[in-house]
C-alpha cells in the first residue's frame, strides 16, 4: 500500500492552471495594504483626492431607503444605460443605443476583462502599451491571447511628450492580431492621444481588421487646454470599437464599482453573456436602478452646465500640498506643488 501511495504521490496533478504562473499578484493593491499596514503615503493605487458630489451619495442613500437592494437587470439598470448613452452623445458626438450597445459592469476593471474573454481565442494577440495599468497583461493571458507591447517613449525635457515609434507600433500588428488595448488619457504616464496619433492606430486597426479596446476612465481628467478624443468617434472606428468607462475617478467612487463598455451589438451580447456568467451585474443602488436611480444616473453624467464641480478644478485644490510633481495630460511637469493624482 505504501508503494501505492507512493506512486500515486509522484505522478498527482498539478491543481493550478498554467495561466496564473504567468503574471504575479496585484503591485498595485499589494502597496495598498503595505501603506494601510505602515501608516505610509499611498502612492500606488488612483484614489482621487476629492469627496464624491454630494448629489451622488444622496442618490444612493435614497435608493437604499427605497429597497433598491435585489438584483438590477444583468446589463444595467435602465436609468443608467440611458445616462451612458447620453453622455457618449454629448461629449463624443456619438448616437448609442441603450437598450443594444451598453452593458454595466463591476467597474471599468470587469468591463475590460469581459471584454477580451468575449472576442478573443487561443493564439490571438492583443497589442498594450507600455507602461500601462497592470490588469491588461494579465486580462489577455487569462482569455487565452498573448500580448503584445509596445513602448511610451518618455519626454526628453520638460516640454516634450510622451510618443511611441510608428514602425514599432506597425510591426505589432499581423494576421493574429484580435485588438489593440488603448488607454487615454493614459495610466501611468498622463498622455493623452492626439488625434493624429489616434487616426494612425484607425488605420492599422482597418487594414489588418483589428478591435480597438479603449479605457477612457480618465476622461474628464484634463490639463493644458488638452482634448480628449474617443477613437470611435472617427471614421471607421464606430462598428470595430468597444468603449470602456466608469464612474470611480470622475466622481471619486472607486469603491462603488460601477463602470460600463459601449459596443456594436453583436459584440455587446458577446459582452454580456461574459459578464452574466463573471459577477451577474453590478450594485444596483449605486448603479442608477430603482428608486432614486434617474437622479443618480444623471448626477454622475451630467451636461457640463450641471452642478457638479469640475475634476480638474477639484485636483487644482490639491495643489500646494507638495512633493510630487503635477504633469499635464501629456505628461509634463507643470508645477511642483501639485498631488500625485493628477499625474494619471
Amino acid at each position: 500500500m505504501a508503494d501505492v501511495i507512493s506512486s500515486l504521490s509522484s505522478q498527482r496533478k498539478i491543481f493550478l492552471s498554467d495561466k496564473v504562473g504567468q503574471f504575479t499578484e496585484s503591485v498595485i493593491r499589494d502597496m495598498t495594504r503595505q501603506a494601510m499596514l505602515h501608516g505610509a503615503v499611498n502612492l500606488a493605487q488612483g484614489f482621487p483626492d476629492f469627496s464624491a458630489p454630494a448629489e451622488i451619495k444622496e442618490a444612493a442613500r435614497a435608493a437604499i431607503d427605497s429597497d433598491v437592494n435585489q438584483y438590477a437587470i444583468t446589463w444595467g439598470a435602465k436609468s443608467l444605460r440611458n445616462a451612458v448613452a447620453r453622455q457618449m452623445g454629448v461629449w463624443q458626438g456619438l448616437s448609442v443605443d441603450p437598450e443594444k450597445e451598453v452593458t454595466v459592469c463591476c467597474g471599468s476593471t470587469e468591463a475590460m476583462i469581459s471584454t477580451l474573454l468575449a472576442v478573443c481565442n487561443a493564439g490571438d494577440e492583443v497589442v498594450i502599451f507600455e507602461p500601462f495599468y497592470e490588469n491588461y497583461g494579465p486580462d489577455a493571458v487569462l482569455s487565452g491571447a498573448r500580448p503584445r507591447f509596445v513602448k511610451l517613449r518618455p519626454p526628453a525635457g520638460d516640454e516634450g511628450e510622451w510618443t511611441f515609434d510608428e514602425k514599432e507600433l506597425r510591426a505589432a500588428f499581423d494576421r493574429h492580431t484580435k485588438a489593440i488595448i488603448l488607454n487615454t488619457p493614459n495610466n501611468p504616464t498622463g498622455k493623452v492621444f492626439t488625434r493624429p496619433e489616434l487616426e494612425l492606430i484607425r488605420d492599422l486597426c482597418v487594414e489588418f481588421d483589428v478591435l480597438a479596446i479603449t479605457d477612457e476612465i480618465y476622461e474628464h481628467i484634463l490639463f493644458d487646454g488638452v482634448e480628449h478624443i474617443s477613437i470611435a468617434s472617427l471614421e471607421g472606428m464606430r462598428e470595430r470599437t468597444v468603449t470602456i468607462n466608469g464612474m470611480s475617478k470622475t466622481y471619486s467612487v472607486t469603491g462603488w464599482r460601477v463602470g460600463w463598455a459601449v459596443a456594436p451589438e453583436k459584440i455587446t451580447n458577446a459582452i454580456r453573456k461574459v459578464h452574466d456568467f463573471l459577477t451577474v451585474g453590478s450594485p444596483s443602488a449605486v448603479a442608477g436602478g430603482g428608486g432614486g436611480g434617474a437622479e443618480l444616473a444623471g448626477g454622475i453624467l451630467c451636461e457640463a452646465d450641471g452642478g457638479i464641480p469640475s475634476a480638474a478644478g477639484s485636483f487644482d485644490s490639491c495643489a500646494g500640498r507638495g512633493g510630487v510633481p503635477m504633469f499635464s495630460s501629456t505628461g509634463r511637469v507643470l508645477r511642483d506643488d501639485g498631488c500625485f493624482e493628477i499625474w494619471i
